[in-house]
């Protein structure tokens, strides 16, 4: 095996229409105005296939913001927000109320007070947590029981432990638990075990007493450790005060892709609780066992290291959209404007973690790893398919100090079509949810509805359509748009094994494109099975597996 930093030459190692087709590839997925330069003016590609038939460019419009680079497009002073070029409710109406502002939820400088906001938002959070759990949990009597150390023994209580022992546990002292491939460890600054990947935190908690150990013995040498490699292993350490968080991996991954996977357990506590409420318990008691406020979240919290085994929308830090024709596309957007209400910041339709549309506030702009952290709350429970609900939910990287209330429906229970409507009002539930049912009457007005369900039976398109030989897989991103793109994993990589050995190739690739001492932007790597090629410009990013031949 070998890889190789290329700075020339790169033309002959594959034809070059690569890139040409893989642009256009975004076509059928990307909507107008949010997958800049990418979506054809009209024409239909013929006999099912992605290549123009006359093996030339179609005619495209042009981009919204020409030359846009990542880090100058509007809201790229959010921490990196996703920029999406869809049109905001403003857009629509801009001379009804051309002032319009976005009221930040409760936690933000303009709050009435620190008393006041804590109060709001220890009650947004005993609605989630009834959410979560069944059960209403009530911070102010959390944090007075923590302190008086009395041992509850009402029903309540007790059911609230088994919710914190019903996680299946393994015997961590076995050779079964040590040999999993990535651990995940969260404890607090007092070395109190908050999160296991794999074991239970009772048998654990000497263990995370050591990793904290070894962070304050470090620490006390005014240095901060990062990471540790030894025999094929990486240990990674994350602190984000008041919390550590610890990964020990024998991966492809890089230290700096393993510690984004820390960042991303960390904004999701961050989105169950928020970061002034977590402040807030550990100045208050430092030992604090923050497993009582997290009980009933540990699903959530593992369905999301999951989905970041085999998801590449992590790795890539984009979205990936729902293919389907563009103009159907842009008539889902269109109804998703015209079904606004006042307290509205983001309305987003989804499709088992593929986006469909997503309008935003003017303004306003949508972090990606909110967007997965979305995607993540939805995906790990059934429950939003009995109705309506009306959750409060923190968007970390937006405003990590308050809770949005979010209304989550599906438009139908039998399908995957999942509406996301995001409020700043606690109070506004009949009006957003009044916003749902114009949604689905102007859908079906409009004619597209259907156009949508069909959609759903094809979530994927094959690697074939490219008609690029001996192409086996690739992976396209716009980094404009925040959007990706790539085929359905296909023969030979059918097995779980195989799919994840592709993902661990793409892994190495993108770790050797964005290594922080020698970062490559051409390279080509030939293994024993594949040869893969990626390329990194400034407006996008393309990883290629081909057969050897």
């Amino acid at each position: 095996m070998m890889a190789w930093g290329i700075s020339k030459h790169l033309d002959n190692l594959l034809p070059a229409s690569l890139l040409k087709h893989l642009s256009l590839l975004l076509v059928p997925i990307s909507f107008q105005r949010m997958a800049a330069d990418v979506h054809k003016k009209g024409g239909d590609v013929p006999n099912g296939s992605l290549v123009p038939k006359d093996g030339r460019h179609t005619e495209r419009s042009e981009s919204p913001t020409p030359g846009l680079a990542q880090g100058t497009e509007p809201g790229a002073a959010q921490e990196g927000a996703m920029f999406v070029h869809a049109q905001s409710y403003e857009d629509l109406t801009s001379t009804e109320n051309p002032d319009a502002t976005v009221q930040m939820p409760s936690g933000g400088e303009d709050a009435q007070s620190d008393q006041t906001k804590m109060e709001e938002i220890s009650k947004d959070f005993s609605e989630l947590s009834t959410q979560l759990t069944g059960i209403a949990l009530d911070l102010e009597e959390e944090m007075r029981q923590s302190k008086e150390d009395k041992q509850d023994l009402s029903p309540k209580a007790s059911r609230r432990d088994s919710v914190l022992s019903g996680k299946e546990d393994e015997d961590v002292s076995m050779d079964a638990w040590r040999m999993h491939q990535k651990h995940v460890f969260v404890l607090s600054e007092a070395g109190k075990p908050v999160y296991s990947r794999y074991g239970s935190e009772e048998a654990l908690s000497s263990t995370m007493g050591v990793m904290m150990a070894l962070v304050s013995f470090v620490e006390a040498q005014k240095n901060a450790i990062r990471s540790i490699h030894a025999d094929g292993y990486k240990v990674v350490f994350v602190r984000r005060s008041p919390l550590v968080l610890v990964a020990v991996a024998r991966t492809r991954q890089s230290e700096q892709e393993i510690a984004q996977e820390l960042l991303y357990i960390y904004y999701q506590i961050l989105s169950l609780l928020t970061l002034t409420q977590l402040n807030r318990i550990f100045q208050q008691k430092q030992n604090y066992d923050l497993r009582r406020l997290l009980a009933g979240s540990e699903r959530i919290t593992d369905n999301l290291l999951d989905l970041m085994a085999r998801d590449p929308s992590f790795l890539m830090g984009a979205a990936r959209c729902l293919p389907m024709a563009s103009g159907v596309r842009d008539i889902v957007s269109t109804c998703l404007q015209q079904a606004k209400a006042k307290s509205l910041v983001f309305a987003i339709l989804l499709a088992k973690n593929q986006l469909v549309s997503l309008v935003r506030k003017k303004d306003q702009f949508l972090h990606h790893i909110d967007l997965h952290l979305l995607f993540n709350l939805i995906s790990s429970s059934s429950s939003f398919r009995e109705g309506e609900a009306w959750t409060p939910i923190c968007l970390p990287k937006f405003n990590s100090s308050g809770f949005f209330s979010a209304h989550i429906s599906y438009l139908e229970q039998d399908t995957d079509l999942c509406l996301l409507l995001i409020s700043t009002d606690r109070e506004d539930f009949f009006t957003v949810s009044d916003c749902k049912r114009r949604f689905q009457e102007r859908l079906k007005k409009r004619g597209v509805y259907h156009a949508l369900l069909e959609a759903l039976h094809t979530p994927f398109y094959s690697v074939s359509q490219v008609g690029i030989p001996y192409l086996r897989h690739f992976i396209y991103k716009s980094k404009s748009s925040g959007l990706f793109t790539s085929p359905e994993i296909e023969a030979p990589y059918i097995t779980e094994e195989e799919k994840e050995r592709l993902l661990g190739l793409y892994q190495y690739l993108h770790s050797r494109a964005h290594n922080s001492s020698r970062p490559l932007t051409n390279i080509y790597y030939s293994g024993s099975h594949e040869n893969l090629l990626a390329w990194v410009r400034v407006t996008l990013l393309c990883c290629c597996c081909c057969a050897k031949g």
